[in-house]
């Protein structure tokens, strides 16, 4: 994390009331390095660093970052919720059912989307948790097989 960006949350944190802890930077590198994650594989990814911090902890301190906007979540499983930065580019995900592929896409490529909800409804999108369900290119193509790409990974376009 760069000097600036660290100096950036912990002003955050510190300029909503919140103290800056070990805990904390370590949920928050976790997330930074895994680039979209669970709450699971947060916490696996500290107990790399600390064993010191359990699992409740993890899930506090991800509903803070995400409350001061440091990281969004998104609901790219059925159950879970996955957790990014919102350092870094803007995104909204594409997540085929068959295969699990998640796409990220710019939030620029949303941005018709985006002016029709305010223009028609005055409404104001939050693309950081923005997640569409679908099929993916290779799932089409093969309906009823397994997909090629069935490995569940990401790809970011």
């Amino acid at each position: 994390m760069s000097e600036t960006a660290e100096q950036d949350w912990q002003e955050r944190l510190r300029s909503s009331g919140h103290r800056l802890t070990a805990q904390r930077e370590l949920v928050l590198a976790a997330v930074e390095t895994l680039g979209h994650a669970t709450p699971e594989e947060v916490h696996a990814e500290v107990r790399r660093h600390s064993s010191a911090v359990n699992l409740s902890t993890v899930y506090r301190t991800l509903d803070l970052l995400d409350e001061l906007g440091l990281i969004h979540h998104a609901h790219i499983e059925d159950r879970t919720p996955t957790y990014h930065s919102t350092r870094g580019h803007e995104h909204f995900h594409l997540v085929c059912h068959q295969c699990r592929e998640v796409i990220s896409l710019g939030a620029d490529q949303a941005a018709p989307f985006v002016l029709q909800a305010a223009a028609d409804h005055g409404f104001a999108v939050d693309v950081g948790h923005l997640t569409v369900f679908g099929t993916c290119a290779s799932c089409q193509e093969a309906p009823g097989q397994e997909c090629p790409d069935a490995e569940g990974g990401s790809s970011t376009s």
